[in-house]
């Protein structure tokens, strides 16, 4: 027996008639609203444009309509979602992992070029033309519905449509009639509202499958960028580190061996300071195999593993670690993947914020967006100025939270603060 899954199409056509009227009632409101919403819109494109050159007023005034153009969309998007019930991602606002001013502008121009969202405003401008012609419909339907009884007062006469004149005898005929069109007219406006907002708004299958392989494909090129990242850091902290320590014990321990006949003092001085380097050498051997895999966050979860690593940290650390999204305390455990992802984004921005950045505090704050999103921040008092460089720390972070499916948002400019901010889905 085979099982076939529904398209958003299928689902949202077996409805009952109670989505028809729904629909309907959109439609009307959208009626009311749309003309006086579309027009603001435009009013404010072009004031923008008239004031482009008034000391920059014009400016301002395009990029709110930039984030009014992408509310007006989200909230398409979400409407037809919810009037279909069917499956569709919330618009999402497009940014950019370049920090700073700069970084700000490029989601400015990323957002305005956002082919989805001007797909949501199409389908949006469509429901408002078939709202205002729902409205003319549901007058008609009124009309119609009044003139039926006009041989019921007496009237030998009653008002066209058109202006005209119209028998009394022939109103009860021609009001069944307008009934019937009206009813029928708004009936066909919704499915047709339907068909367009689900071709509009909602991804086809192919639609849907092709972002889905793109989105696979750029998780896996991330996944071994980190792992080229990782395996180089690894190396590098073996050949100066722990490397170069083992070499000296040797050495120590050799010039031990000779001179443990002819001058036993001295050798045993060497002795213990081989001891010590080898004590020295397991200590950063541990540090290495921690940044490999933190057991504690098996163990115990993201906020253990945070609060130990902010107690070896070598600045001081303010934890806000909030895991349960219907309380906002205690914790809750998601997905390894997605607190792994996490765990090492944070400990290594506190590495640079320790290293690099000369902050002497930081913050680190740990959150559950939207029940099924791992959200979390670090913020330093350094100097910033932090980028993300080929083969980096940062770079490292940000390919390790695109292999996990997640968005990496840096914003460090000159003489700081640094913070940090990562997303990653989980399954809560």
């Amino acid at each position: 027996m085979t099982t076939q899954t529904a398209t958003p199409e299928e689902k949202a056509t077996a409805r009952p008639p109670l989505r028809i009227l729904l629909t309907i009632l959109h439609l009307g409101a959208l009626g009311v609203l749309g003309a006086a919403i579309l027009g603001t819109l435009s009013g404010l494109f072009g004031a923008g444009l008239g004031l482009l050159f008034v000391f920059g007023v014009g400016v301002f005034l395009l990029i709110g309509l930039v984030y009014a153009l992408f509310g007006l969309g989200w909230f398409e998007v979400a409407r037809v979602a919810a009037l279909y019930k069917v499956p569709i991602t919330p618009l999402g606002r497009r940014r950019s992992t370049q920090s700073g001013f700069a970084g700000w502008i490029r989601s400015i121009g990323r957002q305005t070029i956002d082919g989805r969202m001007w797909r949501a405003l199409a389908n949006f401008a469509i429901a408002c033309i078939a709202g205002a012609l729902v409205l003319r419909l549901i007058w008609g339907l009124v009309w119609s519905a009044m003139i039926s009884f006009a041989p019921l007062t007496g009237s030998g006469a009653v008002a066209g449509p058109f202006g005209n004149v119209i028998d009394a005898s022939w109103a009860p005929l021609l009001g069944i009639l307008g009934v019937l069109a009206s009813a029928a007219g708004m009936i066909g406006l919704a499915l047709l509202h339907r068909v367009l907002s689900l071709a509009i708004v909602a991804q086809s299958r192919e639609a849907e499958l092709t972002e889905r392989v793109r989105t696979t494909t750029a998780q896996r090129e991330g996944a071994v960028r980190a792992a080229d990242v990782e395996r180089t850091r690894i190396e590098r902290d073996l050949h100066d580190g722990v490397q170069p320590r083992l070499v000296s014990v040797g050495m120590t321990l050799g010039l031990a061996h000779q001179k443990i006949d002819e001058d036993p003092a001295a050798a045993k001085e060497l002795i213990s300071e081989a001891h010590t380097s080898t004590k020295a050498a397991i200590t950063e051997l541990r540090q290495l195999a921690r940044g490999i895999h933190a057991s504690v966050l098996d163990d115990r979860g993201l906020d253990a593993a945070l609060s130990a690593l902010a107690s070896r940290s070598h600045i001081p650390v303010s934890l806000d670690v909030r895991m349960d999204p219907a309380t906002g305390a205690g914790t809750q455990r998601v997905s390894r993947e997605a607190e792994a992802a996490v765990y090492f984004a944070i400990a290594e921005s506190l590495t640079n914020a320790a290293k690099h950045s000369r902050a002497s505090e930081a913050r680190v704050t740990v959150r559950i967006r939207g029940g099924n999103t791992l959200w979390a921040r670090v913020e330093d008092n350094g100097m910033g100025g932090a980028q993300v460089q080929p083969g980096g720390g940062l770079d490292g972070i940000s390919n390790r939270i695109l292999a996990a499916g997640g968005t990496f948002r840096l914003d460090s400019p000159l003489g700081g603060p640094t913070s940090l901010e990562v997303n990653v889905p989980c399954a809560s």
